[in-house]
């Protein structure tokens, strides 16, 4: 697994594309960063994937049980719209028009590395996520996580 850190601001263009930060890229092996997926978060965001890690997500999912109704709806809306990319000639990702639509992107975004992946959100949105989360509830979040963390 490809672990990803820092937070970057880009804009798109036009046509839906945006460059890619030099700082993630640094942070990619050679040889490894310029295929990516891209698909819907959970929030109103997109995670974008080293292709690498994509790949170990992916065969976790196929694994799961399809004869539950449960899997197949969460498998159909989540692989629903991810789309393999390529970093073009000038180091830009074009976000599909529906991806786009299902987070809400304008012109300004935010990338923020999350683990495995870079999750990708209109800027404003994500100010105004950032705004209501307040010192207390992030501790009392961490200090619920942390207790979840040592039960591994």
């Amino acid at each position: 697994m490809i672990g990803l850190l820092g937070e970057y601001e880009a804009t798109l263009d036009s046509k839906g594309r945006f460059l890619l930060p030099v700082g993630f890229k640094k942070q990619l092996p050679d040889g490894d960063s310029a295929q990516f997926v891209i698909a819907r978060g959970f929030e109103k965001c997109l995670n974008l994937y080293p292709k690498k890690n994509w790949d170990e997500i992916f065969e976790k999912l196929s694994k799961l049980d399809d004869f539950d109704p449960k899997v197949r709806d969460f498998i159909r809306y989540y692989l629903s719209g991810a789309t393999l990319m390529e970093l073009d000639s000038a180091g830009r990702l074009l976000v599909p028009p529906n991806l786009k639509s299902h987070a809400n992107l304008e012109k300004d975004i935010s990338l923020s590395a999350a683990i495995n992946k870079i999750e990708i959100w209109d800027s404003k949105y994500k100010d105004k996520l950032f705004e209501t989360f307040t010192p207390q509830a992030f501790s009392d979040l961490g200090a619920e996580i942390g207790r979840a963390l040592r039960g591994i």
